[in-house]
């Protein structure tokens, strides 16, 4: 049977993402999510997921808010009031911006906070919205150093192994014009024999802070809804193909 992983992102990055992407979980599709945890609503979010079935990993960030490592060690990836660089400055660079040092010191650091928040080890560990080769290398020092699970970069669809596993990434709508639903339909019907497919989708509602903070805005709402459908729940239920989570891999 093929595999299906659907992997929420963004667990801490604002209440109203928090309330949305709970949702998502306990009445919806979503087994796997990533938690943000240099955000101030990342407490927030851990505990309304708590008790909860799901496969906890962490989403490391180095594009919104602030670091929880002293920003004058990781001068590469912060701004001169001690915020990360935005995502835009990173993807206009004709460089990569990111030293891996220090990367490596804020990487070690949002992973040592997602310990402490949660009592346990990240299921996997994997990048939020930064393509950069250096911010990859650092992940994968960190993840090799605690001996976790690395989740390859989503951005480029590029096929990457976890554990025997290989797994296929997916992108969710990241418009409003795009149908949610017949994205999902679009992975299973062309679902690879012996791999996982790996969607990763943004569930979650809206406010000041994801508006002021976030490009991704209405397809989050749309996605939500998307998932905790019945209809597509039930469609979803008749296909073959077993929905996983990164402990099944």
């Amino acid at each position: 049977m093929k595999k299906l992983l659907i992997r929420a992102d963004d667990l801490g990055y604002s209440e109203a993402i928090n309330y949305g992407l709970a949702k998502a979980v306990t009445g919806g599709l979503v087994r796997s999510a990533g938690v943000m945890t240099n955000m101030p609503a990342a407490a927030h979010g851990v505990s309304l997921l708590a008790q909860k079935s799901i496969c906890l990993g962490q989403h490391l960030n180095i594009c919104a808010g602030r670091p929880l490592t002293d920003p004058a060690k990781i001068p590469s990836i912060t701004g001169p009031l001690g915020q990360f660089k935005t995502s835009k400055e990173y993807r206009s660079a004709t460089t990569d911006l990111v030293d891996t040092q220090e990367a490596i010191l804020e990487v070690e650091a949002q992973y040592q906070e997602f310990v402490r928040l949660t009592g346990f080890e990240p299921r996997y560990f994997g990048a939020h919205a930064i393509a950069s080769k250096n911010f990859t290398k650092a992940i994968q020092s960190v993840a090799a150093r605690h001996g976790l699970k690395y989740c390859g970069s989503a951005l480029d669809g590029s096929p990457f192994k976890v554990g025997d596993t290989m797994v296929y990434s997916h992108i969710g709508s990241l418009n409003s014009d795009q149908d949610p639903f017949i994205k999902l339909q679009t992975v299973v019907n062309q679902a690879h024999e012996g791999a996982c497919e790996m969607l990763v989708c943004h569930p979650g509602y809206l406010d000041a802070t994801i508006l002021r903070l976030s490009s991704l805005t209405i397809p989050r709402t749309l996605e939500t809804e998307m998932l905790c459908d019945s209809k597509t729940q039930k469609w979803l239920a008749g296909q073959d193909i077993a929905l996983v989570t990164f402990e099944d891999l």
